[in-house]
């Protein structure tokens, strides 16, 4: 069955189409409505393409890697990932876009042009995609679930990145090096250590960073922003993976495990270090005098060898060292310095190098620490 209107032809080819009145299609400006979200189109084939949506269907298949979308715009951005094509180029900076959605987005941050505002806050942004991200701050609303696993996000490009975690799926590789990666963004900033490019800078010290997060997370040294506390002994944090390693000490989670020897850790940095004594690899070498270690810490002590730095004074006779040992206890940094003050009374006739107690000690010239003594 077809219906002939002003010289077109329109036919229902589904049950959602079926309520379709082609005689409106001279009296409206978008006739074709969907029955089950009452969106209205101009033609009937972007009807018949929106149905689809509902339906879940994903009809254009990708040759290079399988991956199917609904529509066919879709499909050719995606093709642009293997193709490399990007052929939305800015006439400002020239940098290049596979979108042109992505193109008209960046065109607005070489101006100051904000049309989207929220109305809650009052808060505007470039694009209608970052308002409807914005808005669920004030509703808390995740409506992008994984089906593996539960766990839910406020955006639908988040859930596809996250279902890449189940999949193993890292469709963006590097051409220099061959690493994949399961985000664009991430391949972004990997490009970044060939290149050398550091484009944030810091307005207050000048130093300049490959990522913008890592800039955030400077900037939080000049202005001594904490955000983030933990709930249970309040210690607060400026970065949330602090806070996230910190309270495993509360839980005593140690999601991290060796596995050589199946010790476990709190933090990936202690596994790291814990996995350097199964293999003699030492890449923290002094440019000095080529003497290699396992650890930062104990480079940055021998290094302190060849500038006769020495920091760390006495406060009781105001001697001065090259380093001290450091001890955690009871969630504060604690330390000692070997030797034997003058204020200690030592045993006249013995060698002072062979009397050692722990003393009080400072860090000079920037901070003290103090430390009771035994």
């Amino acid at each position: 069955m077809s219906f002939k209107d002003g010289g077109r032809f329109f036919r229902p080819d589904c049950l959602l189409l079926s309520t379709v009145l082609p005689i409106s299609h001279q009296n409206y400006h978008r006739p074709y409505t969907c029955t089950k979200c009452e969106k209205a189109f101009t033609e009937a084939s972007l009807l018949m393409q929106h149905v689809q949506i509902h339906r879940g269907e994903k009809v254009y298949e990708c040759k290079e890697c399988g991956k199917a979308f609904r529509r066919r715009s879709h499909l050719t951005c995606h093709t642009r990932i293997h193709s490399g094509e990007r052929p939305y180029e800015c006439k400002v900076c020239g940098k290049a876009f596979r979108e042109s959605s992505h193109h008209s987005r960046h065109m607005r941050t070489h101006s100051a042009e904000k049309p989207y505002e929220c109305k809650n806050c009052e808060k505007a942004f470039k694009s209608i995609s970052d308002l409807t991200r914005h808005r669920r701050v004030h509703s808390s609303e995740k409506p992008y679930e994984c089906k593996e696993c539960g766990k839910a996000f406020k955006i639908n490009s988040a859930l596809s990145a996250h279902r890449r975690i189940h999949s193993g799926e890292r469709p963006y590789e590097c051409k220099e090096c061959g690493k994949s990666f399961r985000i664009t963004s991430s391949l972004i900033a990997h490009r970044r250590i060939h290149t050398g490019e550091r484009p944030y800078k810091c307005k207050e010290c000048g130093k300049s960073f490959s990522q913008f997060s890592n800039l955030t997370t400077h900037r939080r040294i000049h202005s001594g922003e904490r955000p983030y506390e933990c709930k249970v002994c309040g210690k607060v944090f400026s970065q949330f993976t602090s806070v996230t390693t910190h309270t495993r000490i509360h839980s005593g989670e140690r999601p991290c495990k060796c596995k050589v020897c199946g010790k476990a850790f709190g933090s990936y940095s202690s596994l790291h270090k814990h996995r350097q004594t199964h293999s003699r690899e030492r890449p923290h070498e002094c440019k000095e005098c080529g003497k290699a270690f396992k650890d930062s810490s104990h480079l940055i002590t021998h290094m302190q060898t060849h500038s006769r730095d020495q920091p760390y004074e006495c406060t009781q006779c105001e001697k001065v060292f090259s380093s001290v040992v450091w001890s955690r206890v009871s969630g504060s940094r604690e330390g000692a310095i070997l030797h034997t003050p003058k204020s200690s009374g030592r045993t006249s006739g013995a060698p002072q190098s062979h009397i050692k107690v722990r003393v009080r000690c400072s860090l000079s010239p920037a901070r003290s620490l103090f430390f009771a003594l035994p």
